[in-house]
């Protein structure tokens, strides 16, 4: 296993800046929790989809249920629907990472507020193979922010979205969603969102991976959004 890990890592940073968007590969990622507080809480369910481009592979994806280090609390049960009895046989994250690696591979992630899943699976992934996640990262808020700053009156960036979650932002955009949440429908539910973005982007000049990863850094500010209560979805 950790000589899978070094041999990704170094390809990993072998990116190239220049590749165009349609020939770059992504996995859009979401994680369930136990709750939003990286050092209590932890991950209930991974779920990824791979994307080239804006070609979504919905044959190539990647869902795991796994028992949480922590307690599932009431309040997240209600959210993502995922009891104790659900995980209690699942496997721990120790079992698990070693196929979300390999699935990932050396693809650039991307997620909404990416930044809440990789806090989770960077502490993991630093304890469990002494790194944290070598991939390059988007955050599809993000790039939406950057986005409406510079074409504030298309329809969804003059009329924002009451709240900044995913669903959300993706039924102004005419994705459909349904209530509860699951990390492979978010995931591809992101997939989805950040496919809508691509025209957008490109009429906007942005063409290659290394132009998005600049202006798609993933979004720092999340813990005002913990505490107001908008960001609901663990």
């Amino acid at each position: 296993m950790f000589g899978l890990i070094k041999s990704f890592r170094r390809k990993v940073h072998g990116i190239v800046p220049a590749t165009p968007l349609t020939e770059t590969r992504f996995v859009a990622l979401d994680t369930e929790l136990t709750g939003l507080d990286e050092k209590r809480d932890s991950i209930v369910s991974i779920g990824a989809v791979r994307m080239t481009g804006g070609k979504i592979d919905i044959g190539n994806s990647y869902y795991q249920l796994i028992k949480p280090e922590t307690a599932l609390s009431a309040e997240s049960v209600v959210i993502h629907e995922i009891t104790p009895s659900d995980v209690a046989a699942k496997p721990p994250i120790e079992t698990v990472f070693a196929g979300f690696i390999d699935f990932i591979g050396t693809d650039v992630l991307l997620g909404h507020f990416i930044m809440i899943d990789l806090e989770f699976i960077d502490r993991d992934m630093k304890r469990i193979v002494g790194h944290k996640t070598p991939n390059p990262a988007l955050d599809t808020y993000s790039i939406y922010e950057w986005l409406a700053g510079r074409m504030p009156d298309y329809k969804c960036f003059a009329e924002k979205p009451a709240r900044p979650t995913l669903y959300h932002m993706a039924k102004c955009f005419g994705i459909p969603v349904s209530g509860a949440h699951n990390a492979m429908m978010d995931a591809y539910t992101t997939a989805l969102l950040f496919q809508r973005f691509l025209p957008l982007l490109s009429e906007a000049g942005v063409e290659n991976i290394g132009d998005l990863l600049r202006i798609g850094k993933p979004f720092t500010g999340c813990g005002r959004f913990r505490v107001s209560g908008e960001f609901s979805n663990f």
